[in-house]
């Protein structure tokens, strides 16, 4: 369970299991938005298994397999990973970067603005910037 990270297909399979809530090998494949061979998707698995994001259970000759991470805790990490290597760190830069890259209209604009007025700044992790970076 070393590395904690998601590859585009992984993230596509982990979609699907989310979705679900659990899976097997066949039923993940056919919910796959690009077409791929079974042993391609069980390799997946296995591969996902064994960074600890899912599980798996018998059923009959089949296996059943399960997430074991929270759709919104794989959110959280990557879009972690993600500020602290493009934007060193900031999540002010990333909303900036998201802000102007996406035309955000007025009603979005607000209620972007509403919920950065209604975060709880007692509850932002240890150690986190909170102004952009040099």
């Amino acid at each position: 369970m070393t590395d904690r990270t998601l590859g585009e297909r992984e993230l596509d399979v982990m979609g699907v299991l989310w979705s679900l809530g659990s899976g097997t090998v066949a039923e993940v494949r056919d919910r796959l938005p690009a077409s791929l061979a079974y042993t391609t998707v069980l390799t997946i698995l296995r591969n996902l298994e064994a960074k600890g994001f899912v599980r798996h259970d018998a059923e009959g000759k089949a296996h059943r397999y399960s997430p074991l991470v929270a759709h919104a805790a794989a959110r959280r990490s990557a879009l972690q990973r993600l500020v602290d290597k493009l934007f060193h760190g900031s999540a002010e830069l990333l909303v900036a970067e998201l802000v102007r890259d996406r035309a955000l209209d007025a009603d979005e604009v607000a209620r972007l603005a509403r919920t950065l007025r209604d975060t709880d700044t007692s509850t932002r992790p240890a150690g986190r910037r909170t102004r952009r970076s040099p």
